[in-house]
């Protein structure tokens, strides 16, 4: 299994376990890897494995030398997982985000990716209602309701020379 793997599937498990964090400290990360019995099963921290968290999986940072797309940088040392629809540096367009169900063992790994999917859908909806300008989308409609928008223009125009 690839390194950029094992950190999807650590941070995946984090935010399934806390979902009330929206981001985890490099920190934290590194410790829940270091004590997750449920990581166990892929064996010791490999090495690269903080160099992956800091800078290879990071979409929003520059490509040094990996292109995944498989983290996103909240604030300097924050991580979560990266949605679609997140910014990315331009360098890891064609990068991975997430690992194949083929890649993953056959486990409890697999269905982290039903979880992702169900977690990104989540967080779109949630941003569309928290974003205070698409919540006023269509208030002050009724000011023109009776009356086509040319019109409403060209009366408020009236008496300009």
């Amino acid at each position: 299994m690839k390194l950029a793997d094992e950190v999807w599937i650590a941070l995946a498990m984090l935010h399934r376990r806390y979902p009330d964090h929206t981001d985890f400290s490099v920190a934290e990360i590194m410790d829940f890897v270091a004590n997750a019995k449920e990581l166990r099963f892929l064996g010791h921290l490999r090495r690269g494995f903080y160099v992956h968290v800091v800078q290879h999986c990071v979409g929003n940072r520059p490509p040094n030398p990996a292109r995944y797309k498989m983290l996103f940088e909240t604030a300097p040392g924050r991580r979560r997982l990266f949605r679609p629809g997140d910014i990315y540096d331009p360098r890891r367009e064609r990068g991975k985000s997430t690992p194949s169900a083929e890649e993953l063992p056959e486990n409890s790994f697999r269905d982290l990716l039903t979880w992702y999917r169900a977690w990104c859908s989540g967080a779109t909806n949630r941003a569309q209602e928290d974003d205070p300008l698409l919540a006023i989308y269509g208030s002050g409609k009724h000011l023109w309701a009776d009356e086509h928008a040319d019109d409403y223009v060209e009366r408020l125009r009236e008496g300009w020379e």
